[in-house]
């Protein structure tokens, strides 16, 4: 059986302080396990795509998401605001 390795990457983004999203965490296998574990317990929403998990792991950390890459992480995040908007109410 042709297994993938689990995947997670961790993104941070701030629009008022940042240009652009970057890798706060990444990893694979049982630390992909890990980033995903400490997203739920803290609350922050899960998002998978196993594709851009790997090609956001190969990129390291502290790294501005490339621009090849805005798309994908936009889409990403208007999803996270949905998340809100739907909590709040809206």
């Amino acid at each position: 059986m042709d297994e993938k390795v689990k995947t997670a990457a961790a993104l941070s983004y701030d629009p008022e302080k940042d240009p652009a999203p970057k890798i706060v965490a990444a990893g694979r296998g049982f630390l992909a396990e890990l980033i995903e574990k400490k997203a739920r317990e803290s609350g922050v929403p899960v998002y998978h795509n196993p594709d851009l998990a790997f090609t956001l792991t190969g990129l390291g950390l502290d790294r501005e998401i490339p621009p090849a890459l805005y798309r994908a992480v936009a889409e990403i995040i208007a999803w996270v605001y949905g998340l809100e908007r739907k909590a709040a109410g809206v």
